[in-house]
């Protein structure tokens, strides 16, 4: 009866820890989209060019791009609650700042301070993850969080665009805010436990045993080769999902593909990566061979892309082959995730994260200028064999930089 018992509270603690977390992630995907279904009317608004409303983006991935890693050496000082708490406030008032103000130039603005917000949410997270988590289902809590996030990005255009015709582009822009400070209060009213603070103190022996070195924690760490290609892992995967911005006028450039049936591709890419994504969770948490699924996953993610761009597949088949594309790619995701927990030494969880998680935001830089002089010299075939080949280099640095390196 007591073991009865135990197992919900246990769950219970798991979810009033969690559920803020996932909130937060959703909150930050919301968050990264939120231009994207707005960019015409605040193009309009304001009279300037796509290139001058495409500072925006620059400015909020530049500076969290640079500023990430210090904030995870941040969360592992003053701790991760505090960190993600202080990240929500600060992209919450700065879209409302921008939907507020009209000035374009404060616009832009804005979008710096929003990326100074969103470097507190990967560091923060994984580490509040990482220590609270049973290690049974870490894996599958993970998956979790990064499936929270997709969602958020999943509503953000239909949730905007709603607001927007009722309310304006600016309305929208307060709305989003609005969701901010609901997750805000969210956060504050999770107050931590003695049992929490302790969890969050705990600083166990490296698991193999070895007595850490002064500066291991530090920048010695993140330069490591086991991070370096951590972090070369989410720069080409972020490289990547830079294909879904084009797959549809990739298509149509290709094959001819009518926008609706490339649309109903691309949404099938979509829904099976954040149903990969939960499978992918519950397959990390019953085995120790992450770099295996990893590796596996984005294989078949890179043929499937490759097939994609040399056959031109009838509807069904294509519709098919980008759910296929977008499921193998979720599966790898949470075993990702445990593969960089493998090489992280406790304590060092916000740093680590927020080092290697810099690497999205690197590839969001470039990817799209990549892709684009592709498509602007004529060549979209090669947007999907780019895509493949960055898939097929991330299979390199999980073969060659973890394969031995899963007990954790």
């Amino acid at each position: 009866m007591t073991q009865a018992i135990a197992v919900p509270a246990r769950r219970f603690g798991e979810l009033r820890v969690i559920a803020p977390v996932c909130a937060a992630h959703f909150l930050s995907h919301f968050y990264m989209i939120m231009l994207a279904p707005l960019f015409a009317f605040v193009r309009a608004d304001y009279g300037v060019s796509y290139t001058d409303l495409a500072l925006a983006l620059t400015a909020f991935n530049v500076v969290s791009a640079v500023l990430q890693t210090p904030v995870g050496f941040l969360v592992d000082r003053i701790g991760a609650r505090v960190v993600l708490i202080a990240g929500v406030a600060l992209g919450a008032a700065a879209f409302a700042v921008a939907g507020l103000v009209n000035s374009f130039v404060v616009f832009i603005a804005m979008y710096a301070v929003a990326g100074l917000g969103n470097t507190a949410y990967h560091p923060a997270d994984y580490s509040l993850l990482s220590h609270h988590s049973p290690p049974a289902r870490v894996g599958q809590l993970f998956s979790f969080h990064t499936f929270s996030g997709i969602l958020g990005a999943a509503v953000a255009p239909g949730t905007l665009l709603l607001i927007q015709s009722h309310f304006g582009w600016r309305g929208a822009y307060v709305g989003a805010a609005i969701l901010g400070f609901l997750v805000l209060v969210l956060l504050a009213a999770q107050r931590p436990t003695p049992a929490d603070r302790l969890a969050e103190k705990r600083r166990p022996p490296p698991a193999d045993g070895a007595a850490a070195k002064p500066g291991d924690h530090g920048w010695r760490l993140l330069l490591s080769p086991p991070i370096m290609l951590n972090l070369a892992f989410f720069v080409l995967t972020s490289v990547m999902g830079g294909l879904n911005s084009f797959l549809v006028v990739a298509l149509g450039a290709l094959y001819g593909t009518p926008d609706t049936l490339a649309n109903v591709a691309l949404t099938g890419l979509l829904a099976m990566n954040a149903l990969g994504v939960l499978a992918g969770g519950v397959l990390a948490s019953r085995t120790s061979r992450h770099a295996a699924v990893a590796a596996l996953g984005l294989a078949f993610a890179g043929t499937v892309t490759a097939l994609v761009g040399l056959i031109g597949f009838t509807s069904y088949v294509l519709v098919l082959m980008t759910s296929l594309s977008g499921l193998f790619v979720g599966i790898a995701s949470p075993s990702r995730d445990m593969l960089v927990r493998a090489v992280t030494p406790q304590g060092a969880f916000g740093r680590v994260f927020g080092f290697v998680s810099s690497g999205y935001n690197i590839g969001a830089m470039i990817a799209p200028t990549i892709y684009g002089m592709m498509m602007d010299h004529g060549e979209p075939r090669a947007v999907f064999l780019f895509s493949a080949a960055c898939s097929i280099l991330c299979i390199g640095t999980v073969v060659f930089g973890f394969s031995g390196r899963e007990q954790r």
